[in-house]
């Protein structure tokens, strides 16, 4: 089985891959490319970062998972470690992650605040561009150092508990029922009063936790909006069944797709 993430090798979503791999790990430079691998069968599983403690949601994520037919497997959490990472002290760029970058935010006005700031595709690339470049530094896990790079400094994060999840994704017929945690994606088509109260309220009704509600824009028309949700109780449960097929009556003019249910595992 290969298993698709973001690239390229050291990155966090590595990190996460790894815990979940049972063959080749391969790499993609995006979240799109990851889940469009998957949902066109290229790869079998993928990994993909959906929530940071600090920075919040991973919005690529969200949109490519709700224009995909994929299934979520299984969810990591990890822990985030930042370390700066550079040649020598003598640099004036730091390159890294946007969500890294926005992680350190605090630490980097502080201590680099005549520091440009550049947003690459992950965290590897950006400690790839300090081995290549004395002038950047890059911001990643200190194990990424290696013999060419200096760890600077470590726990550079703006808060100590920062982790990431992560989901584990693959082909729809991987889906799964079972499990202590589920999501769903909804999109109403449509918009009146009341209407979130709407979706929820048939959770509520049946004492199902939800651990996270989020919209995002549709791309249909301005004020549309597809919600993603994280309930914590399984799709196999007489509960859970009850409240989805109340939430498709109100979406009637859209859809409603379940994810899947997964447990947590935690990587360190």
């Amino acid at each position: 089985m290969t298993t698709v993430t973001l690239g390229p090798e050291g990155t966090y979503s590595h990190r996460a891959a790894t815990a979940v791999a049972e063959g080749e790990i391969a790499f993609s430079e995006s979240v799109h490319g990851i889940v469009s691998g998957v949902a066109g069968g290229k790869f079998e599983q993928g990994v993909v970062p959906i929530e940071n403690s600090i920075e919040g949601s991973v919005t690529e994520s969200l949109d490519a998972l709700a224009d995909a037919d994929v299934a979520v497997t299984r969810e990591i959490v990890t822990p985030i470690r930042h370390a700066l990472l550079a040649q020598g002290e003598d640099f004036d760029t730091v390159a890294s992650h946007s969500q890294a970058l926005a992680q350190c935010r605090d630490y980097l006005l502080a201590t680099y605040p005549e520091a440009d700031l550049e947003a690459v595709a992950s965290t590897a690339r950006g400690v790839e561009r300090a081995r290549e470049d004395p002038a950047i530094a890059g911001i990643g896990h200190p194990d990424n150092a290696g013999d060419d790079l200096q760890v600077l400094a470590e726990d550079i994060q703006d808060q100590t508990s920062n982790a990431t999840r992560f989901f584990a994704i693959a082909g729809p017929e991987a889906r799964s029922v079972s499990g202590g945690k589920s999501s769903l994606i909804v999109y109403p088509n449509t918009n009146y009063p009341g209407l979130l109260l709407e979706l929820l309220e048939p959770f509520a009704d049946r004492d199902i936790n939800l651990s996270r509600l989020e919209s995002r824009p549709s791309g249909e028309r301005l004020g549309d909006y597809v919600f993603h949700i994280d309930l914590e109780a399984g799709l196999y449960e007489e509960r859970t069944q009850a409240a989805i097929a109340e939430i498709e009556e109100f979406a009637s003019e859209g859809w409603v797709k379940r994810m899947g249910s997964y447990d947590v595992e935690h990587v360190v």
